[in-house]
């Protein structure tokens, strides 16, 4: 065990901190600095693509959206949770083995409900 008292084990931290706020404050400061600024009209409209304006940005998305999005989150947690399990797989034996299928069962059952409620069409 070190000899040293434990707030100097703390420094290159603290250190390595207080460089990448340095460089980021920095490097604000030079584009501020360094940048032209010459607004005009055109520049200071909400937008700056040159078309015109032809709706309100403010529409409602289909539900359909947002249960496809819902899915992606799901199964990009299942992916998180696989991941480790399939490395220790040997080790954690049968328990594990069951936890997952239970996990999967789950997540399947969601998957099922998104189908028959219509959310999933692959026409």
């Amino acid at each position: 065990m070190s000899t040293e008292a434990a707030p100097l084990n703390y420094i290159p931290i603290l250190l390595f901190i207080v460089i990448a706020i340095g460089f980021g404050a920095v490097s604000l400061l030079a584009g501020w600095v360094v940048r032209p600024s010459r607004p005009y009209r055109a520049k200071l409209a909400p937008y700056e693509s040159g078309s015109p304006l032809f709706s309100d940005a403010r529409v409602q998305f289909p539900m359909r959206y947002y249960i496809i999005a819902m899915l992606f989150v799901i199964f990009d947690i299942e992916f998180v949770f696989l991941f480790p399990w399939a490395v220790r797989f040997q080790s954690l034996g049968l328990v594990g083995l069951v936890e997952m299928v239970v996990f999967i069962a789950i997540l399947l059952v969601g998957f099922w409900y998104a189908w028959k409620k219509g959310a999933l069409e692959w026409d």
